[in-house]
């Protein structure tokens, strides 16, 4: 293995995890501005379960449980604000990079 491969490998996990594992349906969903369902507030549920498939794809990259966690945290609360209009989709996109970067980072201290 190379030492950049669980870098590579959760950016390719992010791409698979927010374009064809998420699809439209859990896009609007998940997005509380929305209201897909009229009278039923379903997005926390949602923005949770694409959360986790982040989460996932980190943990299979990294090996880590707790990056895993982190991811889980943070791209929920990213794709919130994109969702609420406090952050454009570039900047949304940029931010899941980063933090991609941050776990790798972490992962190369011994997390």
């Amino acid at each position: 293995m190379v030492a950049i491969d669980p870098l590579l490998w959760m950016l390719i996990g992010h791409a698979l995890a927010d374009y064809p594992l998420q699809g439209d349906w859990l896009s609007k969903a998940k997005n509380p501005a929305l209201g897909l369902i009229p009278g039923e507030a379903i997005w926390p549920g949602a923005l949770a379960c694409h959360a986790a498939i982040h989460a996932g794809a980190v943990r299979l990259a990294t090996g880590s449980w707790i990056l895993a966690g982190c991811e889980f945290v943070a791209h929920g609360l990213i794709d919130y604000a994109k969702c609420t209009g406090r952050l454009s989709y570039n900047q949304d996109q940029l931010l899941h990079v980063a933090c991609k970067l941050i776990w790798f980072f972490m992962l190369l201290g011994g997390l």
